[in-house]
């Protein structure tokens, strides 16, 4: 149940997040995975809904390689019709509708472009307090997920591909932070 597509995916989450771990955990899932659970749309004009669920209780608003994945098996199977060499269309996910063009040839689409939804910053230069790192300067932005953005260099890093395991540490410290 749910007006928008955003109530039905907190509706979704309250009320059967049993399938989420049903079908992303083990034996049939793994960390990386997730699924999209394709509903009839609230937005008259767009072709299908969908939720998104991730296997870390994850549910999110936007993801583009969910919209690519959804459209492709939308279009492959003939769920909606595919117009060869282009056919646009639109998906509603939870942040809101996605206007999309996949460029389709001989019953596949080899490519699909979108405009996602709109992105805004939601903190500007907020010090936290992060667990073994001391005070990180964090802006927060939303374009569909929410990041958090940090400067690499206060916390000492270059971004060299040595640093990848320190820096996926001290990001999941800020992110907790």
């Amino acid at each position: 149940p749910g007006r928008t597509m955003f109530e039905k995916m907190t509706n979704f989450e309250r009320d059967s997040d049993w399938f989420r771990r049903f079908m992303l955990r083990e034996p049939r899932g793994y960390p990386q995975c997730c699924v999209n659970l394709v509903l009839p749309p609230i937005d008259p004009t767009a072709a299908a809904g969908f939720i998104i669920m991730e296997q870390q209780r994850y549910y999110a608003a936007m993801s583009g390689t969910n919209v690519i994945a959804v459209a492709t098996v939308l279009l492959e199977t003939g769920i909606v019709p595919m117009t060869e060499p282009l056919t646009e269309l639109r998906l509603e996910p939870p942040g809101g509708v996605i206007d999309l063009r996949a460029h389709c040839e001989g019953g596949r689409a080899r490519r699909v472009d979108f405009t996602n939804v709109p992105s805004f910053c939601t903190a500007q230069d907020v010090a936290l307090d992060v667990p073994d790192l001391g005070e990180v300067v964090v802006s927060v932005a939303f374009g569909g997920m929410t990041y958090a953005v940090v400067d690499a260099e206060p916390l000492g890093f270059e971004v060299r591909p040595h640093e990848a395991r320190a820096m996926q540490q001290a990001a999941l410290k800020i992110v907790a932070a």
